[in-house]
């Protein structure tokens, strides 16, 4: 059996990963994959996780965790997902920088199916609009508190991911920036599903077209169905292309209201991040999906 787990950094996804796969719900039957709702996992996993703290769950703990979350009978691979794989809200940022305990967490998730073969999906975002996400998402808490007066050079993703491949000792782990979720998002999900390029992928463009106007969709639906078997590059450029002419500019774009930053701030962070992505796209052990 293969364990999939879609990791979720925060304000990311939405729930999209999900509902994409159910659309696709009877292909995925037919090829014996099971997609399992936050609704099915809540609890289940957290507890398990809890009683291993980090070690092996044994053959009949292992059982037992499936009978509690699997509906259909021996599936080949299950996709798992939810908010909080990755860890607490508050301990997104840490001295140690980004998420410090999500190597530990996942290889901890490994060890709660160790007969199966495991692999992880996960989003990076930038630093400067995941910063805003946590404190638009906790409005209990203050600026300085989501900060905890860590220095701002420190919250890196390239530190963070090596230490995840060496936590996952040889398992999958797949990789692509937030910003281009929408353009390569058929490409996800038919690597978590496992679906072949010659199934017909249902709802492939939704997150492109949530982005656009009632006219640049139908636009693009019109374009889409003039062309037959697009090559994945014709695709991305005419989603490109009309996300130039169309895109609704508050979908696409997002303003920083972090206390004290300015646009300086803003680019240098951003800076960090390209550069920590063009080291990550390259490291040994990820697989990276760029436009």
């Amino acid at each position: 059996m293969q364990i999939v787990y879609h990791m979720r950094v925060h304000g990311t996804d939405d729930d999209r990963m999900v509902k994409s796969l159910l659309m696709n719900r009877d292909w995925l039957h037919q090829n014996d994959t099971e997609v399992l709702t936050p609704n099915r996992l809540r609890g289940v996993l957290d507890e398990s996780l809890a009683a291993l703290q980090g070690g092996s769950a044994t053959p009949a703990m292992e059982q037992i965790m499936l009978d509690a979350i699997l509906e259909s009978d021996h599936p080949e691979r299950v996709i798992c997902s939810i908010p909080g794989f990755i860890g607490a809200m508050s301990k997104v940022v840490a001295p140690e920088g980004l998420y410090p305990a999500a190597p530990a967490r996942m290889a901890a998730m490994a060890n709660l199916f160790p007969s199966s073969e495991t692999e992880f999906f996960l989003a990076l975002k930038n630093p400067v609009t995941l910063l805003q996400a946590l404190y638009t998402l906790t409005p209990g808490r203050s600026y300085d508190q989501v900060m905890q007066g860590i220095d701002l050079s420190t919250l890196r993703w390239a530190p963070t991911v090596r230490r995840m491949v060496q936590s996952l000792q040889g398992r999958r782990l797949v990789l692509w920036r937030n910003e281009d979720g929408p353009l390569v998002w058929p490409e996800i999900v038919r690597l978590v599903a496992q679906m072949p390029i010659e199934a017909p992928l249902k709802e492939g463009l939704a997150p492109v077209y949530d982005l656009l106007s009632d006219a640049g969709r139908d636009s693009l639906a019109k374009a889409m169905a003039e062309r037959d078997q697009l090559s994945i590059a014709a695709r991305r450029d005419l989603c490109i292309a009309h996300l130039a002419q169309h895109a609704l500019s508050g979908r696409v774009e997002e303003i920083v209201t972090l206390p004290g930053w300015t646009q300086e701030m803003v680019d240098e962070m951003t800076r960090q991040y390209h550069a920590d992505i063009a080291e990550i796209a390259v490291l040994p052990g990820v697989e990276f999906l760029m436009p």
